[in-house]
C-alpha cells in the first residue's frame, strides 16, 4: 500500500493548485495546462466522493481517505509519465492531509501523513477565498472559508514549502500564475 502513495521519478516540474473548496483550483489547473500546452491531474477525491454520494447519499468518512490518496497518486504518476516539462496538479496528498485533520479531529492516516511530507513539488499556488462559494453535493463549509484558508496556509508554512497566494479574477489569477511558472521554466545561471 505504501508504494502506491510514492511519487514515481519524473523530470517534469510539478505545480500544485492548493486550498479550500470552491476557490477555483480546477478551473485554474485546466487554464494553466491549456496556456502551457501541457497536462494536468484532476482531483481524484471529487470523482470518488461524488460517486459515493450518488450511490449511497453518504459523505466522506475516514475509511475513504486512503483510497482517495492512492487514487490521487495513481493519477499523478500516470500523467507525469506522459509529460516531461510541466505538470499541474489539482490537489495532492497534502490537501488530503489538511482535510483529514480538519474533519477528523486532527487525525490523518500515518501513511498519508508521511507521503504528504516527502512527495515533492516545485511550487504551490494557494487559491484565495475572494471568489464566490459555489454549492454542490460535496462542498459543506461556506461559512468557514477564512478558517480553512488559514489552515491550508499553515500547512504550507509548517513544511516550509514554496507557495504563492493567487487572488482576484480568473484572468488575474492566471496572469499571476503564468509569471511564476515562467520563472520556474527560466534556466538559472
Amino acid at each position: 500500500m505504501e508504494k502506491a502513495l510514492e511519487q514515481q521519478p519524473s523530470n517534469c516540474i510539478k505545480v500544485v493548485l492548493f486550498g479550500p473548496e470552491s476557490t477555483g483550483k480546477t478551473t485554474l489547473s485546466k487554464a494553466l495546462a491549456d496556456h502551457f500546452g501541457t497536462l494536468w491531474v484532476a482531483e481524484y477525491a471529487r470523482e470518488y466522493l461524488q460517486n459515493k454520494w450518488d450511490l449511497e447519499k453518504k459523505t466522506c468518512e475516514p475509511s475513504d481517505l486512503l483510497p482517495i490518496a492512492v487514487g490521487q497518486m495513481q493519477l499523478e504518476n500516470t500523467i507525469a509519465a506522459k509529460t516531461n516539462e510541466l505538470l499541474f496538479c489539482d490537489t495532492n496528498l497534502l490537501e488530503t492531509k489538511v482535510y483529514s485533520e480538519s474533519y477528523y479531529d486532527g487525525y490523518c492516516d500515518p501513511i498519508i501523513d508521511y507521503y504528504a511530507k516527502i512527495n515533492c513539488y516545485s511550487l504551490y499556488f494557494l487559491c484565495d477565498i475572494d471568489v464566490p462559494w459555489v454549492a454542490d453535493d460535496l462542498r459543506d463549509k461556506p461559512n468557514e472559508r477564512k478558517k480553512m484558508f488559514l489552515t491550508f496556509e499553515r500547512a504550507l508554512q509548517k513544511q516550509e514549502l514554496p507557495y504563492v497566494i493567487l487572488s482576484g479574477s480568473k484572468s488575474e489569477r492566471l496572469k499571476n500564475a503564468v509569471i511564476h511558472i515562467n520563472e520556474l521554466l527560466t534556466p538559472k545561471i
